[in-house]
């Protein structure tokens, strides 16, 4: 990340407002000016402290892979980069690392599996099974014009109690149009406090941070 916008000086002679209308600069107040050079001291120091962040997180993600690697390979079992939790040699230092996929699904896929659980519940629902319809619709919700992933996965746990041909179909379609278009990375690290024994975050806002 850089610095985008232009500081305002003394030098200028004229300012430039947010309509872009030029103000001749011994018609800005006292208070303006310091506003003009704090707020852009600011935005620096903040762009610099992002950019420190961001090499300091690749720099993390660089060695937590290193080291499962390297343990994954010592114990001859094959990468899968999963989560995993890594310590210093005496347990005082402790690392999580994370990887949280973002999961969306194939338009066509699940209005597919919609008609087929539509046409299940139409021909295998009766009235004293309303929950069933209701479980169904309401895993189809949208908000802001999105579905909520966990919902719609939720109808996979169905699988082995509802034998139906079309709910089986249903849900093979949900699966088939689960799609990962991303993956974010998220880590954790702790130290042991030697007084309470008890393992305290040490807290960075890395989640907003991307590598």
């Amino acid at each position: 990340m850089e610095v985008l916008v232009k500081k305002q000086t003394s030098k200028d002679q004229f300012w430039l407002d947010e309509k872009g209308i030029k103000i001749p600069y011994n018609r800005t107040t006292a208070l303006e000016r310091k506003m003009e050079n704090k707020a852009f001291s600011i935005l620096k120091k903040a762009v610099d402290e992002h950019n420190r962040i961001k090499k300091f997180k690749r720099e993390l993600a660089d060695i937590c892979s290193d080291i499962y690697d390297q343990y994954m390979s010592e114990k001859k079992v094959k990468p899968s980069k999963g989560n995993f939790t890594w310590y210093n040699f005496n347990r005082t230092i402790k690392i999580e690392a994370s990887i949280k996929d973002r999961i969306e699904f194939d338009d066509l896929a699940i209005e597919a599996a919609k008609a087929k659980l539509q046409e299940f519940l139409d021909n295998n629902v009766e009235a004293k099974d309303q929950f069933i319809k209701d479980l169904v619709l309401d895993a189809f919700q949208t908000s802001r014009g999105k579905l909520d992933v966990k919902k719609v996965l939720s109808l996979v746990r169905y699988r082995s109690k509802i034998k139906s041909k079309l709910f089986q179909e249903a849900v093979n379609l949900i699966e088939e149009g689960i799609r990962r278009p991303d993956s974010k990375m998220y880590f954790r690290i702790w130290q042991k406090n030697p007084e309470t024994g008890k393992y305290e975050d040490v807290q960075l806002n890395f989640s907003s941070i991307t590598i």
